[in-house]
This record gives structure tokens, sequence and C-alpha cells, in this order.
């Protein structure tokens, strides 16, 4: 697969954004507007509806480039304008059902949603570092940052150019992740927002406590899910200044 810028505009803050196409896959490149080297990467991840999350997408890749960082991000599999997928609709509708009824979210239904989705968005992302890395403008090391949890654990094993990840624990996470979150080894910082109506708290701290790495920081703080504080972004860049620097 070739990439295609489709569009580009410079925002205020000097920052360079491309719309690009990978295959039928659709994403955004942020970049310095001017950079003094070849700039480390990091991917940010999300839980679908590229145009949706946009807002909150181009906020981190503005902080991620006055430090100096590209960023970019992809549609998922089934999301946005990309086709649909009978399969994981039907899995969502079922997810709904569930948490409408206050009833507990099975195994059966989670692992429908997400092993499906992760086989084919970890490749995928892939493809888009082959491809960006190629850039003249781009020459890593590369984090990855946010988004489907399952996505950065199963990336975190397979993909060594990922040296760092920053992950927002708590979505749902098939069983079968926990044992692959044993042989991550990379440097973590996960965020976990404690009052997160719609998460699972303990699973949370489990697949934490599974995880392989030496390096790992839990960053717990009060609220719900879209009352993460400001600081948290902070100590997020912390975390990349060291380990992509």
């Amino acid at each position: 697969m070739s990439l295609h810028f489709t569009s580009e505009q410079h925002l205020a803050d000097g920052v360079l954004e491309r719309e690009f196409t990978l295959g039928e896959i659709p994403g955004i490149l942020w970049t310095p507007t001017s950079p003094s080297a070849p700039t480390p990467l990091i991917l940010l991840g999300h839980p679908g509806g590229q145009h949706r999350m946009y807002p909150r997408l181009m906020a981190r890749a503005r902080h991620a480039a006055a430090d100096g960082f590209a960023a970019a991000t992809i549609e998922l599999p089934g999301s946005g304008d990309r086709p649909r997928w009978a399969a994981a609709e039907q899995a969502r509708a079922d997810l709904r059902r569930a948490v409408e009824a206050g009833e507990p979210v099975s195994n059966e239904i989670i692992d429908v949603l997400i092993l499906p989705l992760v086989d084919r968005a970890v490749p995928e992302w892939q493809a888009t570092l082959d491809a960006l890395l190629s850039l003249p403008e781009i020459g890593g090391p590369v984090g990855y940052s946010g988004g489907v949890i399952s996505i950065g654990v199963r990336l975190a094993v397979v993909e060594p150019r990922i040296v760092a990840a920053g992950l927002f624990a708590g979505s749902f996470v098939p069983r079968a992740m926990f044992e692959e979150a044993r042989r991550v080894t990379i440097p973590l910082h996960v965020l976990l927002q404690w009052d997160d109506e719609g998460n699972d708290r303990q699973a949370a701290l489990d697949l934490f406590d599974a995880f392989g790495s030496k390096e790992k920081s839990l960053h717990a703080n009060m609220g719900g899910h879209t009352g993460v504080p400001q600081f948290a972004g902070e100590a997020a860049a912390q975390f990349f200044n060291r380990h992509l620097k």
C-alpha cells in the first residue's frame, strides 16, 4: 500500500496537518512546520470515528508538535466512513443492551467486539508505520498513545519499533489479552479514570498488574470518563519526552 496525501493546512501554532490515505485507510499526520531534524513519532489511537474524535486528537497532536514530535492517527476498521462490519455492529448492539439493562457484559460479547478489531487494526497500524517512517521528516523512535487498550497491548508485543506506550485503561478487555500483556516489556504510562462509569475498574487494575514491563506507572484520577485533568496530559508528555528523545 502506498501513502497519498489528500489535503494539507498550516495550523496557527506552527503545525502542519495533512490528511492521507493508505490504500483504503484514511488518516491524519501532524508535524512541526519547520523541524530541525527528522522527528520522533507518536501514534495516536482513538476509539473510532476519526472525525468525531478530531478535536481531541488535534489537541493531543498540537501538544506533541510543541514537544518536537510528529503525530499520526488512522481510522479504525468499521468506523467513520469505512465499510460497516456486520459482526462488530451486532456486538456493539449487544453491548448497549447489556449496559442499558444494568447487566454484566459477557466475555463472549467482549471477545466478539474486540478480538477481531485487534486482529484487523494492528496490521494496519504497522503498514501505516512503514509508510510514515519512509518520509524524510520522520525518523523515529516511535511511541503509541491512547485508543482501544487491547490494540495498544498487541502493538506493544508485536511491533519492535514502538519503544514506549501511553495507554488509557478501562475499555473492555478480552481475557486473552491478559496473556499478551505479560509479554509487554516496553515502558508504560497507564491512565485510569477511577470513577469511569462505563468501564470495569478492577479489570483495568488486573491488566496493569499483568503487564510484564519493568517500568510501568499507573496514574489514577478521580472523575468519570470525560473528567481527565489537564495535569494528566502533562505527565504523559513528560513520559514521552523521556523515552522518545
